[in-house]
């Protein structure tokens, strides 16, 4: 009989969001005559805009002419969606890409679990604290981490960002080989000031480490000390991957598309070209993202898609600074909000991050994402997002006043 990879069985039970997603159904079940919002997983409310509707079905049309039809497209994604991203996320921002360098893919979370196949079993990895599940799970898989306990795992070296050093990670003692860092950051919705994020490049150069830079929610920057992009900083495209989605951006979550930057000048112990090896990866074990999708991915770089998205974004920002503000008033510490969709509540004292969560759904019939559930120095906060429409954030923000 064949024999389960181990390494999948040493996986906690289930999913943070599975977890929030069965405790939510049941107590739908339960209060059938109950409105529930959410305010837990990051999903977006908006529909797509319409350049991105309008190109989707021309090139729907395409694919019912024989003259146009597309069949297998190339697995690095076609060349009219990876030049519209090099010249505006990268040009436009001093940072010179070749096209060659940007993998089109169907989503950052696909990305960023399977770029840690190109490393060595042996790699150490780091992760900040709190963090995006799918890091660490998928260095579990395999056979990175060690052994789980005290909501940590043995061989992950683990980078606070905590109140205490204002959410900005300090350089660990065990040197890693692989570092994991997203900003704006999910879950905290804090960012890394250009000096402090270039001294994280140094340190990889100082050191020989590969960073890992999940720059999803880009698009929500607003100060102009944060850098939109890794590679706006000195010696970044020599020791950096950058991972973007249009998920958030444009409003793709149920669409799917995103990409992957890989420099050609970024190598691996004993000289291995990464943009090489990466490339390889994918026409071994990815297709393509369809060219329908592609073609409403470069609608959102025209002027009226730029122009449509940014109205967008804009809505989601107001609802931020809402649920922002509503937490203060409440006298509640809040963090992020400003740079980022999310915003992390400190629950206060003699609480935890589940009972919070429990409270919100059963008293008010909201939901939230504990912060335990992103990792040790998740406890005793949760996250908010900002993606709800306007009327149920405001809402939101009602119910929680009354529990106040």
């Amino acid at each position: 009989m064949a024999k389960c990879n181990g390494n999948f069985l040493a996986l906690q039970s289930n999913y943070l969001f599975s977890d929030i997603a069965r405790k939510v159904a049941v107590y739908k079940q339960a209060n059938p005559d109950k409105k529930v919002i959410s305010l837990g997983i990051g999903d977006v409310t908006r529909p797509l805009v319409g350049a991105v509707i309008r190109a989707l079905h021309a090139a729907v049309d395409e694919m019912a002419d024989a003259a146009h039809f597309r069949g297998y497209g190339p697995e690095q994604g076609y060349d009219f969606l990876r030049e519209a991203i090099v010249e505006h996320d990268y040009k436009a921002r001093g940072v010179d890409l070749a096209p060659d360098e940007v993998f089109v893919s169907d989503g950052a979370k696909s990305d960023l679990g399977n770029f840690q196949e190109l490393f060595s079993g042996e790699s150490v990895v780091a992760v900040t604290d709190p963090v995006y599940p799918v890091y660490v799970d998928s260095n579990v898989m395999s056979g990175r981490a060690g052994v789980y306990a005290d909501n940590k795992w043995s061989k992950i070296v683990y980078l606070p960002c905590i109140k205490d050093n204002d959410f900005v990670p300090d350089f660990p003692e065990t040197r890693p080989d692989v570092i994991y860092l997203c900003y704006p950051n999910n879950p905290t919705g804090t960012v890394l000031s250009r000096g402090a994020l270039q001294s994280w490049v140094d340190y990889a150069r100082r050191e020989g480490c590969v960073i890992l830079y999940d720059s999803a929610y880009e698009a929500f920057i607003q100060e102009k000390n944060v850098p939109h992009s890794i590679y706006e900083l000195d010696g970044a495209r020599e020791v950096a991957v950058e991972f973007r989605s249009f998920s958030k951006t444009a409003g793709f979550t149920g669409l799917r598309c995103a990409y992957t930057v890989v420099p050609k000048v970024l190598r691996l112990g004993g000289g291995v070209d990464v943009n090489a090896l990466w490339n390889r990866r994918q026409c071994t074990k990815y297709n393509g993202c369809a060219y329908i999708v592609q073609r409403a991915a470069q609608a959102v770089y025209s002027e009226e898609g730029q122009a449509q998205i940014t109205e967008v974004i804009n809505g989601y920002r107001r609802n931020a600074a809402l649920l922002r503000e509503a937490m203060r008033e409440m006298n509640l510490e809040v963090y992020g909000g400003v740079n980022a969709p999310y915003i992390w509540v400190n629950v206060g004292k003699g609480k935890d991050s589940w009972g919070f969560f429990e409270y919100l759904l059963q008293s008010a019939a909201l939901v939230c994402t504990p912060g335990v559930g992103f990792g040790a120095s998740g406890e005793g906060y949760v996250r908010l997002t900002a993606f709800g429409s306007p009327d149920d954030t405001l809402e939101a923000i009602e119910r929680m006043r009354r529990l106040a």
